[in-house]
Formats: C-alpha cells, sequence, structure tokens
C-alpha cells in the first residue's frame, strides 16, 4: 500500500493540473478504497487497445495516460518511420471526454513535428481503420471504449495498413510509453500541422463498403424492410447513409436512440450483444412488420441481427450464427463468380464456432484462425499478400468483409446481413432458413458466453487463480464426455490428455485454455482484454435431419450446456 501511496503523490506535483492534483489530494485524504484501484498499475494495451473507467490515476483513462501513450508512440514513430512527414489520423466516439481527449492526443503528436489529420466529429471506428490507408498515413487512433458502460473511454492504435497493432509494433510501442516519465509529455501543440476532415473520406468510406457489402445487382433491396438502431452511437453518421447508397428505401430508424449520447440512457448496457439492448428495435419490428433488425455498438464495429425465425417471431442471432451465414454468402458469390482458386482464405478465432471452418471447407477454401481480437485477422491478410481474403469474424459479433477495412466493420457487415436477407426473401427463403440449411448439411452448433466480473486487484488475482486452477488441474471428463485435448496458448502447447501427446501450436502467447472431448464439446477460458472479467465459451454440436426439427435440437443443446455449467460451478 506504502508504493501505491508514493504513486499517487507523484501526481500532485506540477507536472499534473490543478483539477487533478485536486481530484488526487481528495482520495488520499479521505483514504478512500479506490486509490488503489487507481494507482497499483499502470493502464496496459489488450486485446482492443488500452481501455478502463475514466479519472485521475496510471490505471485510468485520463489527460496524461493518454498524453503518455501518445508520447510513446510518437517516439516509436520518429525512431521507425524514415519519411519527411510522419502523418496520423485521429477519430472519436461518443463517449464523454472522447473529443476533449482525442484533441489532447492531436496536441501531442503535433507538438513531436507529426502531421495529424482530426476528425470533425464523431466517426465509426472502421472509418479510421479505412482512413489510415486513405490518407497514406503512418499510424492511426481512435478514442473509443467500444461497448463498455458510459465511465469507461479506451484508445486504439492503428498501424500503417489500418489494423490495429501487433507484434512487433506493440511491444515496441510498449517500451517506449513504459520508459516515460508524465513529465516528458510534449502538450504544447502546433496547430499548423492538425487538419480537420470530414465529408471527403465519408464519400470515400461509404463507396467502399457499398462496393464490398453487396452481393448481386440483381437483387431486390426495396422490398426488405430494416429496423436500425445506433443504440446513442456513431453508426448514425454513416449507416444510413450506407443503406440508402445501397438501395435499401424502407429503412427504419429507432428514433429514440439516434441521437449519439455517452449516457446511453435507453439501455443497461450498448452492447448489441445483448438481446435487451435490441429491444426498442424488435419492438418496432413487430409493430410494422419488419424483416430484419440491426443495432450496432457506440464506436460502429459490432453489430447485433435479428431476424424472423419459422415462426415468425423476431430472433437474436448471436455473433458467431451471423459470422457462418454471411461468410457462406461471400463464399457463395466468389464461386458464382468464378474466382475461387485454391488462393483464398476466411478468418477466425480460437474462440469461435468451428462450424465457420466447415462451411469454408465445404467450398474448399482454407480458414485461418487466429487469437482473439481482429488485429490477428488483419496481421492474416497482412501476412498473406499473395491470397485473396474474403471475409472474417469472431465469436464477438464483429465481422470484416474484404480488406479495404482492416477491423471489424459494422458499416459493412450491416449491408451484407441485408444484402442476405434480401436475397432470400426474393427467393423465397429467409436469412434464418439460410442458417438452418448450413445446419442440415454440416451439423448444429450451439454456442454460449458466460462472463463472470472480478473487478479490483484483488478481482485480478482471482481471475489469474481460476486459470490456473484449470491449467494446472485440468478437467477430465465433463458431461460425461472425456477430454480429449487441452489447448494451453500460453504454454503454446495442446496435449492429448488420453494419450499423453503434445504438439505446438504456432501462435503468439496469450492466456487461453480450450478443453476438447472427442464429440467436439469445446470450453474455452480467457480473461477478457478490455474489462475486469473472465470469459468462459461454450461450443456444442449435434446433427439435424431437417429444418423443422431445429428447435429440438436447439433446446437438447441448451440443455447439455447448462448441464456443462452446472457441473463446472460457474452458475
Amino acid at each position: 500500500m506504502d508504493n501505491i501511496l508514493n504513486k499517487a503523490k507523484q501526481w500532485l506535483t506540477p507536472t499534473f493540473d490543478i483539477e487533478t492534483q485536486t481530484e488526487v489530494k481528495a482520495l488520499i485524504d479521505s483514504k478512500s478504497d479506490d486509490l488503489a484501484d487507481r494507482f497499483y498499475k499502470d493502464m496496459e494495451f489488450g486485446t482492443g487497445g488500452m481501455r478502463g473507467v475514466m479519472g485521475a490515476g496510471t490505471n485510468r483513462i485520463n489527460k496524461y495516460t493518454l498524453g503518455r501513450a501518445t508520447q510513446g508512440l510518437s517516439n516509436y514513430l520518429i525512431k521507425n518511420i524514415q519519411t519527411e512527414q510522419i502523418k496520423v489520423v485521429i477519430a472519436y466516439d461518443c463517449r464523454h471526454n472522447s473529443k476533449k481527449f482525442a484533441k489532447v492526443v492531436a496536441d501531442v503528436f503535433s507538438a513531436n513535428n507529426i502531421k495529424v489529420f482530426l476528425f470533425e466529429d464523431l466517426r465509426a471506428t472502421p472509418e479510421l481503420s479505412f482512413a489510415v490507408k486513405h490518407l497514406s498515413c503512418d499510424a492511426g487512433i481512435v478514442l473509443t471504449a467500444s461497448h463498455n458502460p458510459p465511465e469507461y473511454n479506451g484508445y486504439k492504435v492503428y498501424w500503417a495498413d489500418g489494423g490495429q497493432i501487433v507484434p512487433p509494433h506493440d511491444s515496441g510501442i510498449i517500451g517506449n510509453v513504459n520508459s516515460l516519465d508524465f513529465s516528458e509529455i510534449k502538450f504544447d501543440a502546433n496547430d499548423n500541422l492538425i487538419e480537420i476532415i470530414g465529408k471527403d473520406v465519408d464519400e470515400a468510406f461509404i463507396e467502399a463498403s457499398v462496393k464490398n457489402g453487396s452481393l448481386s445487382e440483381k437483387i431486390d433491396r426495396e422490398n426488405l424492410k430494416i429496423v436500425f438502431t445506433s443504440l446513442h452511437g456513431t453508426s448514425i453518421v454513416s449507416v444510413p447513409d450506407a443503406l440508402a447508397k445501397a438501395g435499401y428505401t424502407d429503412v427504419h430508424i429507432v428514433e429514440e436512440q439516434r441521437v449519439p449520447n455517452g449516457n446511453f440512457p435507453t439501455v443497461k448496457s450498448p452492447n448489441p450483444e445483448e438481446p435487451e439492448a435490441l429491444e426498442m428495435a424488435t419492438n418496432l419490428a413487430n409493430k410494422i412488420g419488419a424483416d430484419i433488425v440491426i443495432g450496432t455498438d457506440p464506436d460502429c464495429d459490432r453489430l447485433g441481427v435479428a431476424i424472423r425465425d419459422l415462426d415468425g417471431n423476431m430472433k437474436l442471432m448471436n455473433g458467431n450464427q451471423t459470422m457462418v451465414v454471411m461468410t457462406g454468402f461471400l463464399l457463395k458469390k466468389w464461386k458464382e463468380e468464378g474466382k475461387l482458386n485454391g488462393k483464398q482464405f476466411v478468418g477466425s478465432t480460437i474462440v469461435s464456432s468451428e462450424l465457420v471452418n466447415d462451411v469454408a471447407a465445404n467450398y474448399s477454401v482454407e480458414t485461418k484462425v487466429g487469437l482473439t481480437g481482429f488485429k490477428w485477422i488483419a496481421k492474416m491478410v497482412r501476412d498473406s499478400p499473395e491470397l485473396d481474403f474474403i471475409g472474417g469474424g469472431e465469436e464477438s459479433f464483429g465481422y470484416m468483409v474484404g480488406d479495404f477495412v482492416r477491423d471489424k466493420d459494422a458499416v459493412t457487415a450491416t449491408l451484407l446481413a441485408c444484402e442476405v436477407a434480401a436475397f432470400a426473401k426474393q427467393n423465397g427463403s429467409s436469412f434464418y432458413e439460410e442458417l438452418l440449411d448450413i445446419y442440415v448439411n454440416n451439423k448444429f452448433y450451439k454456442e454460449h458466453l458466460i462472463s463472470i466480473t472480478k473487478k479490483g486487484m484483488d478481482g485480478a488475482a482471482e481471475i489469474q487463480q481460476m486459470l490456473s486452477d484449470m491449467r494446472n488441474n485440468p478437467l477430465t471428463e465433463i458431461d460425461e464426455e472425456k477430454i480429449e485435448s487441452l489447448s494451453d496458448y500460453q504454454a503454446s502447447t495442446k496435449k492429448n490428455l488420453i494419450t499423453g501427446k503434445v504438439t505446438n501450436i504456432d501462435l503468439p502467447k496469450s492466456n487461453v485454455l480450450i478443453y476438447q472431448t472427442a464429440k467436439g464439446t469445446r470450453i474455452a477460458a480467457r480473461p477478457s482484454g478490455t474489462e475486469p472479467k473472465i470469459k468462459f465459451y461454450f461450443s456444442v454440436n449435434s446433427s439435424l435431419d431437417s429444418k423443422e426439427n431445429a428447435e429440438k435440437v436447439e433446446a437438447e443443446l441448451d440443455v447439455k450446456i447448462q448441464r456443462i455449467i452446472k457441473e463446472m460451478k460457474l452458475n
């Protein structure tokens, strides 16, 4: 505790402004329990960049932690980019302080003689990824906390290819950041190096989105009735325009959620993974008889999709289901156009549904599987320039179409989901029936996610202990199925628990464990890279002989998952 107090007292020095000093002094004087959580560690880069609660402290998002990150990135760019003028582009979302933080970041870059393109107002994260390449920048930053609660904000770093930073740049940047003292941050802006951008980049991005998200010129787009909600986020400035440009005319926006608002007043959480977040949208869909509901998270990189089931009821797809259907349609399009020649691939992640691998294999297309996070899918594209990237996704409601954006992209994915629904409708089918056809032709995969929150220093230790127990005392059986293998991505090993054979995993190290049975039941565990949570991913599967039996099989798989959760004492 003495170390924490000493770190806190450093924030009472003239390096920090009076407002910050006052906030920290009040915490010290009141002996607040919050002090330890604010100072026990430095804010770190995770799977989604640097993300956390706003406030004073080394473990908080504020002017100084963002300034230090930007100064470290500036130092790294200056050392490693051999161009006359280094350039970066900055975007921000609808969250509290995002605009102010974006200007702080722009000031620090410009103070380091780096040219800055700063968006005039809030923009979607995928547009930032697009803008990095479109403007020939060396790096990009977006200020966002994605779908986290209102008290959060964050900082994502992108490299010149438009993808988030990966090795070796991530460790290089972090090394530069960690070596800095807060007194070394250059906050004095050179306004001559800050250029405000907007409409021109918007138009180029929308045009590229429509081009990549369209399946066919023969689709009857006017006959699809769409309900869209931005959940108070940035997508309101891009998705409606993209739908209109693509030719969708019957689009109904949830007006109560149209205006960007960092408080997200109409939802408990602005996360389209959660059915409650789309409740207003599905209610509107039922009222007007819409075919499909689309909802996006605050920075517009994730999308939730709800469609009509066989009984005509609105059903929220999970990220795996949406990914599988959209990947299947893209593969079908590429085949029909004669573009499949063995030099293509789709992307997925280690905790996503293995069904997407089966769907791709039906077209003799490789599925590359990486760690959690779209930066790894972007890296696949970068590392395989000889191959065409068709599309890719992950279970957390993200999808990426082609490589014009190198991150999950809810703008283009919204268009693609609507293309699938419109094409199916005009051919007497539906989005849901297309999914059921995939289940019948392969297997019915059912996935489920549990997130357990463990806040603060003690919570972080609890999470590590849970993973340690699973690693050192592995399960041998689950739901009367023998565990066949344990993949430990921290140790880079896959061990057959029946034969004892160990093979190497050729991926960067990550604190992830995956159990798998011979029947394909899978349990994965990992700490969240952006929240104080441990996540458990469950996947089970069964044969499906006909679409009419889907409800029965799904119910059986749901019961199986609940048995496993109870057996693991996670409920």
